[in-house]
């Protein structure tokens, strides 16, 4: 539940035009209508059926949360009872606590047999064994073991530990030719190019399958040197050098490569985006011979557009993009956008509003449409039109629901409304926020608007939002086998076995993306993990796009979207500091998406992004100097960072509006924005922030804040439950 707010709050903005409506008012939601905890009893069965066990609610899963020490009783009680999967289960990650320990005869009395009972993940309990077996001494009870996966389960993943384990050269070479997508098999390419660098295939092995590791450049770097590589060796170390962003080395490794329209189009992009100034005409020419040798090739569209980015003149430009408006209906609006922007700088507003038209007119449910209506929307409005700004705005959430600007303008319509005196229809609006658009900034302040106990800027620090966890939800792509070990928290094992087979990359499905976002998060690679699965609303197929709807209504997808590791650390320093945990959450997946070493451009390091002079000067301001901080250390971090949040909190009143602007920008710049932007409306507040990094920085700590509040809070995920079935339109004026 979310405790009472504090009495006596110093506001520093205070919103006229906020009102409250009923408290019992409800919010409608997309598909996303259920419970925290009827989510969470949906998760445990599919859990269960996947494992072809019984539809009874597993009893094991919930415990991979808990450490080993925790959870032991209650494996060993599973684990005695009666055959079932979860008895399975409960021996297997039981016996794996246990050989953390080194107590191996006790996992080996829990693993025998274990592989006739639980035949999805067979041969891992026989490594397991035979990792007992060499604690135990008994390395050739290890080595028999080993064996017996490569006789009984030879194309299994498992098979490829088991020749990594075994380590003769013979069964490494077969772990190359059978297992290459495998990590282990890396390493052992890794171990033979440090004892002989000149071993070409070797690198290209890595440059196909380990391109995204730690290291890959400086091999991709070695092997461009190599003489007699061929076309399609090229294309490889091509495509490597492009996933790592190495731009221009992709460019000039693909000039070697088969000309097809993507290696064309990469090289005129890596040598316009990352080449020297002198080949900028080479660019030129590799999109040119695209659009001669793939006319109707995809990428010749955005050809086409790169090439008017890059032509002298501005008239020289309009050839190409009318190209593209006659051949490329997905790219013509982009180009209608830009041809009119161009009309309008050569002050030939006729022909500039003749693009505008056509763009409303044939192309009205695209970005640039929303982005056109939502500038004439704002345009209206800063001149007090609101009824034409009303007109404008509204069709950008029907025509363009996916944009970005659609919950935005659905909010201002319902702020338009309120200064109109229309209350009606401005309730009507901020519903209709929160049912489509229940990830969004907007959607928060619709729900505060309605009355909602969700936090404002005044006393959002002041929450303390209850938290229900999360269960490791099953993933939609991958074996049995994968599905099996990544549930139990068996990482390590569930990495190997996912890397092998996840061989679809460079082009994977839906649920193959979405999957390997699970699988980083899971090895803590949050930043990755995430963006991984943020980009899945950037599919442009409709298959794809259709499949991405389904998932995101899912509150699977919403929590891999925005998880919670280091829960422990922010609960314990958020109390200590009486912030709003949720609210610290928010800040620190926008500063740093949970990386714990990463570091900035101007040296802040860790999760909340401290610099180390700020770090220490906190430090000093609360009398911690004699203590050694490591900002790179988790604790460490969130503990100086919710102290500076603090502080930011106390300098403006414990407005979170102003501490959050002012823990990006800086104290000074919020104080001279106090004096400069108005006061009155906490949204146009954030709408007039000169600095957009600050504006938008602002509305994704606070949209962070919002989403982790709806996701993991039962009173708030239940509220907006009610809502899943009602779908409130916009009103029109």
């Amino acid at each position: 539940m979310l405790k009472q707010l504090k009495k006596n709050q110093v506001p520093i903005i205070i919103g006229a035009a906020v009102f409250a409506f009923s408290a019992g008012a409800m919010v409608s939601a997309p598909e996303i209508g259920k419970t925290v905890a009827q989510w969470l009893k949906i998760n445990q069965t599919q859990s269960e059926e996947l494992s072809e066990a019984s539809k009874v609610k597993s009893a094991v899963f919930p415990l991979v949360a808990q450490s080993p020490v925790e959870r032991a009783a209650k494996l060993e009680a599973i684990a005695k009872g009666s055959a079932s999967a979860d008895r399975n289960r409960a021996r297997y990650l039981l016996a794996s606590d246990l050989l953390e320990t080194r107590d191996a005869q006790q996992a080996l009395d829990l693993l025998t047999g274990l592989e006739k009972d639980y035949p999805v993940l067979a041969p891992y309990i026989l490594l397991k064994q035979a990792q007992a077996q060499d604690l135990l001494g008994e390395q050739g009870k290890a080595s028999d073991l080993r064996q017996k996966v490569l006789k009984v389960y030879p194309k299994a993943a498992a098979a490829a530990k088991a020749l990594y384990l075994i380590g003769q050269p013979e069964t490494q070479d077969r772990a190359i030719a059978q297992f290459p997508s495998h990590p282990l098999t890396w390493e052992i390419i890794h171990q033979r190019l440090q004892k002989n660098p000149n071993q070409p295939q070797l690198k290209l092995i890595l440059a196909k399958y380990a391109y995204n590791q730690a290291g890959i450049v400086g091999i991709l770097d070695q092997l461009v040197k190599q003489p007699n590589l061929k076309p399609a060796d090229w294309e490889t170390i091509g495509t490597a050098y492009w996933e790592n962003t190495q731009f221009r080395k992709a460019a000039i490794a693909y000039t070697q490569a088969p000309k097809t329209a993507q290696t064309l189009y990469r090289i005129g992009r890596g040598l316009q985006i990352g080449g020297q100034s002198q080949e900028r005409e080479k660019a030129i020419a590799a999109y040119k011979q695209l659009v001669q040798q793939f006319p109707k090739a995809e990428e010749t569209g955005t050809a086409l557009l790169r090439l008017a980015d890059m032509a002298k003149t501005r008239k020289d430009a309009i050839p190409y993009l009318n190209q593209v408006i006659a051949q490329f209906p997905e790219q013509a609006a982009t180009a209608l956008a830009t041809k009119a922007k161009i009309f309008a700088g050569l002050n030939d507003q006729k022909s500039a509003q003749q693009a505008w038209d056509l763009l409303l007119g044939k192309y009205g449910n695209s970005d640039e449409a929303a982005e056109y209506r939502w500038k004439i929307a704002i345009d209206k409005a800063k001149a007090r039109d609101y009824v034409t700004a009303w007109e404008w705005a509204q069709p950008i959430t029907t025509n363009n629901p996916t944009s970005i600007l659609a919950p935005r303008a659905g909010f201002w319509v319902g702020k338009w409304a309120i200064k109109l005196g229309k209350q009606q229809e401005a309730k009507t609006a901020f519903e209709y926020v929160v049912s489509q658009f229940p990830q969004s900034y907007y959607a928060w302040r619709s729900a505060n608007i309605l009355g909602l106990n969700v936090g404002n800027f005044n006393n959002v620090r002041d929450l303390d939002p209850e938290v229900v966890p999360r269960q490791r939800p099953v993933p939609t792509a991958g074996s049995d086998t994968f599905k099996e070990l990544y549930l139990l928290a068996q990482d390590r094992d569930a990495w190997l076995q996912w890397e092998t087979e996840f061989l679809n990359k460079k082009q994977p499905t839906v649920a193959e993306q979405f999957t390997e976002g699970l699988m980083r998060l899971a090895r803590g690679e949050n930043l990755s993990g995430i963006d991984i699965i943020s980009k899945l609303e950037d599919r442009e197929t409709a298959e794809e796009k259709a499949q991405y709807q389904a998932l995101s209504k899912q509150i699977t997808y919403w929590q891999a979207r925005y998880p919670f590791p280091y829960l422990k650390e922010i609960e314990k320093w958020s109390a200590e500091r009486k912030l709003n945990p949720l609210l610290v959450t928010g800040l620190i997946r926008q500063e740093s998406r949970f990386e714990a070493e990463i570091k900035s451009v101007a040296g802040a390091v860790g999760l909340m992004q401290v610099l180390p002079s700020t770090g220490q000067w906190i430090a000093s301001k609360n009398n911690l100097n004699g203590k050694n901080f490591d900002l790179t250390v988790p604790n460490d971090n969130i503990s100086l960072g919710t102290l500076y949040l603090d502080y930011t909190h106390q300098q403006y009143g414990n407005n979170s509006l102003l501490a959050i602007a002012s823990y990006n920008a800086g104290p000074g710049n919020v104080s001279k924005w106090l004096q400069t932007l108005p006061k009155e409306d906490p949204d146009e507040f954030v709408e007039e922030i000169p600095f957009d990094e600050t504006k938008n920085y602002v509305r994704q700590v606070f949209g962070n804040y919002w989403n982790y509040l709806r996701l993991y809070n039962p009173e708030i995920s239940s509220i907006v439950a009610k809502y899943s079935k009602e779908h409130p339109k916009l009103p029109t004026q």
